[in-house]
């Protein structure tokens, strides 16, 4: 079982900056064994993905609006993924979710994990809110 607890979220002005982080307690495997993913959700919209990260960190995916603005890392010793977002606009306003992907066989780090549905386990979310 794995639990996803995100924290950071808050108000900002448009320009700011946030650093989200979602602590990770998992039994059974290692958290550095899962692909971790930040999914954003806004008012009547679909969720959608933000950034990913590969099991040892070395890959990453970003969402082509945050390109150049938000950052993913991860720190495996303290089980923890982080997003660091900067130059924040109003339209990055949305619920941010955690959420993890057990890693199996010899799977390779790519696009598939944009999909939601790749990801077995998902935080409660925390909101982050940009004023203009």
């Amino acid at each position: 079982q794995v639990q996803l607890v995100e924290s950071g979220g808050g108000l900002v002005q448009a320009g700011g900056s946030l650093r989200l982080s979602c602590a990770c307690a998992a039994s059974g495997r290692t958290f550095g064994t899962y692909v971790m993913g930040w999914f954003r959700q806004a008012p009547g919209k679909e969720r959608e993905s933000v950034a990913a990260i590969s099991w040892g960190g070395f890959n990453t995916y970003y969402t082509d609006s945050v390109k150049g603005r938000f950052t993913i890392s991860r720190d495996n010793a303290e089980n923890t993924v982080f997003l660091q977002m900067n130059s924040l606009k109003p339209e990055d306003t949305a619920v941010y979710y955690c959420a993890a992907h057990p890693r199996s066989g010899k799977e390779i780090f790519g696009l598939q994990y944009r999909a939601p549905q790749m990801y077995d386990y998902w935080g409660r979310g925390t909101q982050v809110t940009v004023s203009s």
